[in-house]
């Protein structure tokens, strides 16, 4: 019997990403994965980001779904109703990835060969692993930022990774199972490290592969003040009982 490929599915939260959906989709649809799936999460974007993911999805209902919510409530809670959904469906691999084109395609190949044949819970295509980069447009002050951040996390967490704010991540389902995803508390960009987390309190392994992290082109940023201010407390509430047993 021919053994059938596990599936996997993409989750893309989106908020005002018209522009850039329709190019990711294509790009992943260029890499011709068997039995890759992708369902964007659209947070009732005002730029018709949602329109644009239904069509999509009329033109391959069989490989693109969509969820759509009712308000724009954070990165956090968009990649925990995504992933439930995924998980419902019958995913063995969960991807995350931004809808910015920050994230590169062509590297997924490689993530979930490295999570279906080793014995990684979790892939991370990582910035900072020999071979990884972040992008040339970034200032110095960005770069040190970021730098610090991943700093600040593994000194306090422990986590013995090299990006441990990275967001383009695939998941074995058992490992989202595992972790609890429904009692994820953060929002924001500190749902990464919250995830991480969980996954090291657990004794599972995760592996890092190198990608380049590429600026957006089009469209505006998320993050924020108030998202930054989340993230610097975030690894002091996992330390003193925010991280589920």
């Amino acid at each position: 019997m021919e053994e059938t490929s596990p599936k996997a599915v993409v989750v893309v939260p989106t908020y005002n990403e018209r522009e850039n959906l329709p190019v990711l989709v294509g790009l992943l649809e260029e890499l011709q994965l068997a039995n890759l799936h992708i369902l964007v999460v659209d947070d009732n974007s005002p730029d018709g980001t949602g329109e644009v993911a239904d069509k999509l999805a009329a033109n391959a209902p069989d490989r693109i779904g969509v969820l759509h919510r009712t308000e724009k409530d954070g990165l956090g809670r968009a990649y925990i109703a995504g992933m439930t959904r995924a998980l419902d469906e019958g995913a063995d691999i969960v991807i995350q990835m931004d809808a910015d084109l920050s994230h590169p395609a062509s590297v997924l190949p490689v993530m979930i060969e490295t999570l279906t044949g080793t014995d990684a819970a979790v892939v991370l295509g990582s910035r900072y692993v020999p071979g990884g980069s972040t992008a040339a447009e970034w200032p110095w002050h960005r770069k040190a930022l970021s730098a610090w951040a991943n700093f600040y996390v593994n000194t306090l967490l422990r986590l013995h990774v090299k990006d441990a704010t990275a967001g383009f991540k695939a998941w074995k389902a058992e490992t989202l199972r595992s972790i609890d995803l429904p009692s994820i508390n953060s929002n924001g960009y500190s749902f990464q490290v919250e995830m991480n987390y969980r996954t090291v309190k657990r004794g599972l392994t995760i592996r890092e592969v190198p990608i380049r992290f590429e600026e957006r082109v089009k469209g505006a940023s998320k993050m924020s003040l108030g998202v930054q201010i989340e993230s610097a407390l975030a690894p002091w509430k996992l330390l003193f009982g925010g991280g589920r047993k």
